[in-house]
């Protein structure tokens, strides 16, 4: 692809930067970043998972600097975070150990340590709130004084505490196969370019960096006829999981000498994936695949698609654009999409104008043939 240099201009750049500028500001009222944090922690989370990077304090700055445009945020925190030196690794988190805020199934009524409906929007009615217009910091204090007086909390929104996996009551069943433990060290896509056929730690990688509206609209795909799956929600989770480093001064690194640093919130969905197994002389059996998803914060419809995703692209066949790992991956990171649309804008001067010129000559050749069939 062949571009121009484009010369001069920097006033007229600097003065468009200022307009953006202006647009933010003309209101004559600033968001507070942490106004930002505390009451969208939706766009939060996302700018979180789609950038990789786990700061609610960074990804506020990010949205007040891109006025809300998620695409525009996760690309500033991209690009900062690609500035940070990587001092450690973490151990291994187990999500096992989380500290569940929310916890449901879909595919059973009653669950070992009972379905936990948490802060969720599925059972609410959609409908504006129209108070929210004239609401005051103090009309939530005054909310939230009720609120733990009505529960006996003292803390809204605690974990409610740690529960076993419904899953794992299915494999001591013998309903379900036991996963054996993958202990090669995961591939890194912030630091090694993805190559195909890629590894299963890559595919989780960039679906889980994934753009959200992207990653969903695959997966529903899938579900609508391009791979004809009907999932179930086996367990989603949503709650916080503790994360440990290894003592840099120790070349043992033992488990119970590492230190914990914090903890974070994600969104864990198993997907159970119906599957017909062929067992020789006609006959043939159903049985349970998964599919894995996990994201910051709390984002569970991406989640759900993730798994559905991850079960897809591990079969690898390529029979539809969804089971096409370099179709899906390649297409779902927001950054990488939105850089190449937004390139369509920079100067292709020489490109067009060639393709100008030979639309020109063809018109040229065509008005003459057609003269000299007159002639004739």
């Amino acid at each position: 692809m062949g571009y121009v240099a484009v010369k001069g201009g920097t006033h007229a750049i600097e003065e468009s930067i200022k307009q953006i500028k202006y647009e933010r500001l003309k209101s004559g009222t600033v968001l507070d970043t942490a106004k930002v944090e505390a009451g969208m922690r939706g766009l939060i989370d996302q700018v979180m998972s789609e950038s990789s990077l786990y700061c609610p304090k960074l990804a506020a700055i990010s949205i007040k600097q891109a006025e809300g445009n998620p695409e525009e945020a996760v690309f500033l925190l991209r690009a900062y975070r690609s500035t940070l030196p990587r001092k450690h690794y973490s151990r291994i988190a187990d999500p096992a150990e989380m500290m569940v805020e929310r916890r449901i199934s879909a595919s059973f009524k009653d669950i070992p340590g009972g379905q936990v409906l948490g802060a969720t929007t599925d059972y609410t009615h959609r409908l504006l709130d129209f108070s929210l217009v004239k609401e005051t910091d103090r009309d939530a204090l005054n909310w939230l004084e009720a609120y733990q007086l009505e529960s006996g909390s003292q803390h809204e929104g605690e974990p409610t505490g740690r529960f076993p996996k419904v899953l794992d009551y299915l494999r001591k069943e013998g309903l379900m196969a036991v996963c054996s433990d993958d202990n090669r060290e995961p591939d890194d896509v912030t630091k090694k370019s993805l190559e195909f056929p890629s590894s299963r730690s890559q595919r989780l990688q960039i679906l889980t960096r994934g753009e959200t509206g992207a990653v969903t609209s695959f997966a529903y795909a899938v579900i609508r006829g391009y791979g004809a799956l009907h999932p179930t929600v086996g367990e989603l989770r949503v709650g916080s999981i503790p994360i440990h480093i290894d003592d840099p001064m120790d070349a043992v690194n033992e488990e119970e000498d590492a230190y914990y640093i914090g903890e974070i919130k994600v969104t864990e969905a198993e997907m159970l994936i119906p599957v017909t197994i062929e067992k020789g002389n006609g006959k043939e059996e159903i049985e349970f695949e998964i599919g894995y998803g996990l994201v910051f914060g709390q984002n569970e419809t991406k989640t759900i698609a993730m798994g559905i995703l991850d079960h897809s692209l591990e079969r690898g066949k390529a029979e539809y654009p969804s089971e096409d790992e370099e179709f899906v991956l390649y297409h779902i990171d927001s950054v990488e999409s939105t850089g190449f649309i937004s390139h369509l804008k920079m100067p292709h001067y020489v490109t067009f104008q060639s393709k100008l010129d030979s639309v020109r000559k063809t018109k040229k050749d065509e008005v003459e043939a057609a003269t000299d069939a007159i002639k004739l």
